[in-house]
């Protein structure tokens, strides 16, 4: 693979991203029974914004860092912010924290999670990150194939019932990810039926990818829920235009959860046409 997530840390996909995430986990922690994450893409976990793979993009300027600028933000947003922070230094934006990294900084003393990451360097940044964490377990390996060894999850040789599937992969084949995509969700689902999923996927044009959303709600989940942030009007193919986070199986409700970011991602990250979307494809009935 080509792809190196350094020269994108911080942009207007990992906002998304990573505040669907964390309200994920802090639903996750409403109750005292443990759950499991497992992130098949991990990349780097960390990323310093003063890196040349950063400064060559900037992108970081027009995502994270012009949310860290507002005054006041929804409790949903604040909440991500907060959670990027604590990986700086007190009023300063070193590094950029990847989603093993929120995750890890989420974990209770009974969660665990595993972590896959193919790329070599990337792979050892995540096991030095990690190597004095005895909740999260690193693999250099195919995220989409580790799940045969790690699934059901237990701990302490114990199952546990509850937990979230990250997948963020590069898109490097777009139509072949989303078919990886679709046959790993439905092997995950026959090991360990009560997952939920949070899929990352970009959007140049956002008719190419309605065929994968379908695809996704004749899945065997009970509920299906998009939400979506378009910086732009998606009348190029040949840029990132905005991205989408898919949700399989999320919590009762999430929607509302996420409802007061949607308007605020629009004004301060968007150009002239931005547009969200939140919408149930599948709900049980």
């Amino acid at each position: 693979m080509n792809y190196r997530h350094a020269f994108h840390a911080g942009n207007h996909a990992d906002v998304l991203k990573h505040i669907v995430q964390l309200a994920l986990l802090d639903t996750f922690k409403r109750k005292d029974s443990p759950f499991f994450v497992l992130d098949t893409h991990g990349g780097a976990g960390r990323y310093l914004l003063a890196s040349e793979e950063s400064r060559k993009t900037l992108e970081a300027e027009d995502g994270v860092m012009r949310l860290m600028a507002q005054p006041q933000l929804p409790a949903v947003v604040e909440r991500y912010l907060k959670a990027v922070q604590a990986d700086n230094p007190v009023g300063a934006m070193i590094s950029y924290p990847g989603s093993p990294l929120l995750t890890a900084q989420t974990l209770r003393e009974q969660d665990r999670m595993a972590v896959c990451e193919v790329q070599d360097a990337e792979a050892a940044a995540l096991k030095a990150l990690f190597a004095h964490d005895s909740r999260v377990g690193v693999y250099h390996a195919d995220g989409y194939a580790q799940n045969k060894k790690l699934l059901p999850p237990k701990a302490n040789g114990v199952k546990i019932g509850r937990g979230l599937v990250l997948i963020d992969p590069p898109y490097e084949g777009q139509d072949a990810e989303y078919q990886a995509i679709l046959a790993s969700v439905t092997e995950i689902l026959g090991r360990w039926p009560q997952a939920s999923f949070a899929i990352w996927f970009p959007i140049k044009q956002r008719r190419t990818i309605l065929h994968f959303l379908r695809k996704a709600c004749a899945l065997p989940v009970k509920s299906v829920l998009t939400a979506e942030l378009l910086i732009r009007p998606d009348d190029s193919p040949l840029r990132l235009n905005g991205s989408g986070m898919l949700l399989l199986n999320p919590p009762w409700q999430f929607d509302q959860v996420l409802a007061p970011a949607m308007p605020a991602l629009k004004q301060h990250l968007g150009e002239a046409g931005a547009s969200t979307r939140l919408q149930w494809l599948k709900q049980a009935e």
